[in-house]
């Protein structure tokens, strides 16, 4: 399978930069997996679609407030770094620009010297070990100088930072949003767990490989970035008892499915687990747990294009995303959510 097979044209007119006011307005997709057949929805409507039984598989990691500005010590020139991973004793995985200034032993400043950091090794690829040095706790200090490190295709200024975290966010260190949660209200969660729906979470640390484009011709030949993931052992017994009832596992979002498809048996059942995932799904992939899938509208060629062909086959999604471009549906982390079922 070559990337270019899961190309489509998309106008960046229809890329998202804001959210909208109500969270649950946005448009819904429905697509039947088998037969290709779609119908056009809102996002509250989705009741409809679940039953008594069903069990949604959420992600309940948070964004960091991981991009810090500051600059360099002496001389002053400005520097903005991104926390990535956590690799502990106050060092961190880090991108930094501009690269090029800023190399082994530079000191750096954030917050007029409330947090202080040393470069202490630039990695391969170009990622920097950062040591961290601050009174406190990291996490308060993160809240009061971080902002939101949203991606690279959204240029609008964020003006609530709680609109790029779910409403069930609770376990902090992604670096980006697991998106197709940002649809949910309380009120909509109540909703549907009053019509006998189980909610099981699950937490993924979504990192910046999310964004990173699949450069190789041949698929098979690019290389899945890693993510931390965990299921609780009351998740998994959840998840467990679903299938054994006939009832369908809904994973809310792409990282909500690679979780349990990573940690799965064969035989599909679940035990509490954690580790570092570099799963990559794409068509010819047999799920494991999954039965459908809430999601939100992904870039051309991405990998996440590709997870969603293998569930639902690549005519089929690229006929819907061809009919949601047709009907200016809006795309990314801020745009509208679709249900293959």
């Amino acid at each position: 399978m070559k990337t270019s097979d899961f190309y489509f044209d998309l106008p960046e007119e229809l890329i998202a930069q804001t959210p909208l006011e109500k969270r649950d307005s946005s448009r819904l997709l429905v697509l039947d997996k088998n037969t290709g057949e779609m119908e056009h929805r809102h996002f509250y409507e989705l009741p409809q679609f679940l039953r008594s039984g069903d069990c949604l598989v959420l992600n309940d990691s948070r964004v960091l407030p991981a991009r810090l500005l500051g600059h360099r010590e002496p001389g002053g020139g400005a520097v903005e770094v991104l926390l990535l991973i956590d690799r502990g004793d106050k060092v961190w995985e880090c991108l930094v620009r501009p690269g090029r200034k800023v190399r082994t032993g530079a000191k750096l400043s954030f917050g007029d010297g409330l947090l202080t950091a040393t470069v202490e090794e630039v990695l391969e690829g170009g990622n920097r070990l950062i040591r961290f040095d601050y009174e406190g706790i990291f996490l308060e200090i993160l809240e009061q100088l971080g902002k939101m490190p949203l991606p690279p295709y959204i240029k609008a200024e964020l003006q609530d930072p709680e609109r790029y975290q779910t409403v069930y966010s609770r376990e902090v260190g992604s670096a980006a949003a697991p998106t197709a949660g940002l649809h949910f209200t309380k009120e909509l969660l109540q909703q549907v767990e009053d019509m006998g729906v189980r909610l099981a979470y699950v937490t993924l640390h979504v990192g910046l490989g999310t964004f990173r484009p699949v450069k190789e011709e041949d698929i098979l030949d690019h290389e899945m970035h890693s993510e931390y993931c965990m299921i609780s052992a009351e998740t998994a017994e959840l998840i467990n008892r679903t299938k054994r009832e006939g009832g369908r596992v809904i994973c809310v979002g792409t990282t909500s499915c690679r979780t349990i498809e990573s940690w799965a048996a064969e035989d599909g059942t679940l035990k509490e687990s954690a580790g570092w995932t570099n799963i990559f799904i794409y068509p010819g992939y047999r799920f494991k747990v999954l039965d459908a899938l809430i999601t939100n509208f992904h870039l051309p060629e991405s990998t996440l294009v590709m997870l969603v062909s293998a569930l639902a086959g690549r005519e089929h999604i690229l006929n819907a995303y061809a009919e949601a471009v047709k009907e200016r549906y809006r795309f990314f982390s801020f745009g509208d959510a679709m249900f293959i079922h």
